[in-house]
This record gives C-alpha cells, sequence and structure tokens, in this order.
C-alpha cells in the first residue's frame, strides 16, 4: 500500500508539472497574439527559451535555495520513493518558469534577447527561490514570527503572492526602465495606438492557460490524499466572476474578456483552498475589474507601456489575492478559516517589496551593462527579423 501512495503521488504531481507546462504555451500565444506581427516569432522563442534556462538554472541552484535539495546524489538515491522528489522539482519548476514568462510580456517587443536571458537566470536562481523558501519551506523563521504576531501563518496555497504578485513587481521595474515603444507616446501628447496582431491567438493563449490553471492550483495540494474539489469550484468560479466583470467594465473588448479570466484566477490561488465558491466569485470579480481599471491607467495616464499589463494582472491580482485569502478564508466570511488579514497583508507586503527591489536591482544593473533595448531602427525592423532573422509569416520563399 505505501508502495502505491508513492507511486499515485507521483503520478498526481507529474500530471499537474505537465498541466503547467502547458500554461507556458499559453503565455506564448498570449503574448503572439497581443504583439504586433512584426514581434510573434520573438515571442514564441522568448517563451520556450526562457523555460529551458530556468529549468537548468533551478535544477543547479534555485531549487536548492528554496528547498535545500541538491540533485549533486547518484540516480539510485534520486530515484527513491519512484522519484517523487524529482517530479515534485518539475512541478514546482513551472511555477518558477512563470516568472520570466510573465516578465516577457511587459517588455515585448523593445527589449534586447539576450540580456532577458541573463535576467532570467539571476531571478530564477536567487530572486524567486529566495522568497519561495520563506513562504512555502519555513525559511529564517519568518512565517514563524507572523504566526506568533498574528496567529496564523501567511498563507498562499497556489502562489498568488510567491508567483504573480513577485513576477508582476519585478516586471514594473523592468518595464519602466527599458521605457515605451518608440513612438508609443508622442510628443504631441498623442498615444499611438498598437493593436493586437491576433484576436485567435490572444484567445488561445488564455484558453490554454485557463484549462492548465486547474492544475495550478488543484495540483498544489502536491499529494493525492490532500487533493480538494473546493479548489477546483475556487478557481472556476474566480475565473469567470473576473471574465464577467472584464466583460461589463472593459466594454466588451475581446482583450479584456480574455484577460479577466485570469486575473480571477491569478487572484484565486492564494485562498482556493480555504473560501466558499461565493467569496472567490467576489475575489475574483474584484480581480477583473481591478485590471480593466489599471491597465487603462497605466497604459493611457501614467503612460507605462506594459504591453500586456502584466503588473495589473500578475502584480497588482495577485497582491489583491494574497490580501483576499485573509478576507474571505475567515469563518465569518464563510471560509475554512486558519488564516487572518493581519498576516496575509504582511506576507504580501514583504513579497512585493522584495520583487520590486530585485527587479530594480537586476534590470538597472543590466541596464546600465548591456543595455536593455532595441534600437530603433531594429525595433521598427522587428525582433523577429532583428534578432531570429526571420518573420512569423515569410513573404519570399526560395525557389530552386
Amino acid at each position: 500500500m505505501e508502495a502505491l501512495k508513492q507511486g499515485a503521488d507521483a503520478l498526481f504531481i507529474l500530471l499537474g508539472g505537465v498541466m503547467v507546462l502547458a500554461m507556458h504555451a499559453g503565455f506564448a500565444f498570449l503574448e503572439l497574439g497581443t504583439v504586433r506581427k512584426k514581434n510573434q516569432v520573438n515571442a514564441l522563442v522568448k517563451i520556450l527559451v526562457d523555460f529551458s534556462v530556468s529549468t537548468v538554472v533551478y535544477f543547479v541552484v534555485g531549487y536548492g535555495v528554496a528547498y535545500g535539495t541538491s540533485f549533486f546524489i547518484g540516480a539510485e538515491q534520486l530515484a527513491a520513493k519512484n522519484g517523487y522528489e524529482l517530479v515534485k522539482f518539475f512541478f514546482l519548476l513551472t511555477f518558477a518558469a512563470a516568472i520570466p514568462a510573465i516578465i516577457s510580456g511587459g517588455i515585448a517587443e523593445r527589449a534586447k534577447f539576450w540580456p532577458q536571458l541573463i535576467a532570467t537566470a539571476l531571478i530564477v536562481g536567487f530572486i524567486y527561490p529566495f522568497f519561495e523558501g520563506i513562504a512555502w519551506n519555513q525559511h529564517f523563521g519568518v512565517q514563524a514570527w507572523i504566526k506568533a504576531y498574528t496567529g496564523d501563518e501567511f498563507h498562499d496555497f497556489a502562489g498568488s503572492v510567491v508567483v504573480h504578485a513577485v513576477g508582476g513587481w519585478i516586471a514594473l521595474p523592468a518595464v519602466v526602465l527599458l521605457g515605451a515603444r518608440y513612438n508609443r507616446y508622442r510628443k504631441d501628447g498623442q498615444i499611438s495606438a498598437h493593436p493586437p496582431s491576433s484576436i485567435p491567438f490572444l484567445a488561445l493563449g488564455a484558453w490554454i492557460l485557463i484549462v492548465g490553471w486547474f492544475g495550478f492550483n488543484v495540483m498544489s495540494a502536491q499529494t493525492l490524499d490532500k487533493i480538494s474539489g473546493l479548489v477546483a469550484v475556487n478557481s472556476l468560479m474566480a475565473m469567470v466572476g473576473g471574465t464577467l466583470t472584464a466583460l461589463l467594465l472593459g466594454k466588451n473588448d475581446p482583450g479584456f474578456v480574455h484577460n479577466g479570466p485570469l486575473a480571477g484566477l491569478v487572484a484565486v490561488c492564494a485562498g482556493s483552498d480555504l473560501m466558499h465558491p461565493f467569496g472567490a466569485l467576489a475575489v475574483g470579480a474584484v480581480a477583473g475589474a481591478l485590471f480593466v481599471v489599471m491597465f487603462t491607467l497605466t497604459q493611457n495616464k501614467w503612460k507605462i507601456d506594459d504591453v500586456l499589463g502584466v503588473w495589473p494582472l500578475h502584480g497588482l491580482c495577485g497582491t489583491w489575492g494574497g490580501i483576499a485569502a485573509g478576507i474571505f478564508g475567515a469563518q465569518s466570511m464563510g471560509g475554512l478559516g486558519g488564516v487572518n488579514f493581519t498576516a496575509q497583508l504582511m506576507g504580501t507586503a514583504m513579497g512585493v517589496v522584495w520583487a520590486l527591489v530585485g527587479g530594480i536591482v537586476v534590470y538597472g544593473l543590466l541596464k546600465v551593462t548591456l543595455g536593455l533595448k532595441l534600437s530603433p531602427e531594429e525595433e521598427y525592423e522587428g525582433a523577429d527579423l532583428t534578432v531570429h532573422k526571420i518573420s512569423a509569416t515569410p513573404d519570399r520563399e526560395v525557389s530552386w
């Protein structure tokens, strides 16, 4: 029976890893559909290569930083207990690799290729796993201190703060330091429209992310005996809540409609194992509204050229999700309890500050050393031809 449990747990978390791995295709197609046609190849290549760099760095360094586990041992030891520790690494790697995938959408269309890969290595190797270890592995006694002060630990079941808020708040200084796309904000005060190149691809990316998210959230239980149908239903309710408010406030704009469910899912991650489904619906609805309002504000009023709106979507909605777990997870709001507002506020604030500082340091150093931005000529030509020497749909074919 023990061997059967070990095998079932390994299969369970492996399936979760595969589902979250598939979400990276969603990141790729969401970015591909949002950027202009001349940057579609770059979007696809960035996501795949970022994932590959993340895998190597997280295997060698990052996983050890977060969990103190080293893979520099024999294969016999690695295969013990059906290799559960290895598939757990795979599952958590897909979370870690989401950070550069999130950032990629914010800096799209004008970022240099190789400096971003260096940023990926630093973020996945050190910045992300440092906070991951605090939130999910009791590092430095921070959780114990929060519990002693508030009565409960900081709770983030599936990463509203650890993954999404951290990714979004790292992306903010990256976007600001990079600067807007050339001619996006004109000297006469006019804003140059850069409409999505493909609504169908944008929608495909959103749907892939939505489906994969049920692995992201439900499989965060990490063992089969801890699986919760409540997590699945709460994820569903938050998704539709985000969709409907984005539909209404976004005035039926397909870009908002397809990012609305993602906003809801980002926000529900932290408390998806605690909330009542009606609470999850409310959390998702607020997140959908938050995304529409803040995306419009950052793009049009503050003139922050965050192409996919990753700071509002992941940074702000993730922050809201961390705090919302302390509200709607409470028994007085129909939740299971074991969490409180103060603990959630403290843990969420720590994640935001750490990510913001990390983003400033990494992208600030890269800006003064290697540079972050393509030249005006390269950006005008497009990253596809400039970086990869081929467009998404080559007009000319070689004839023999």
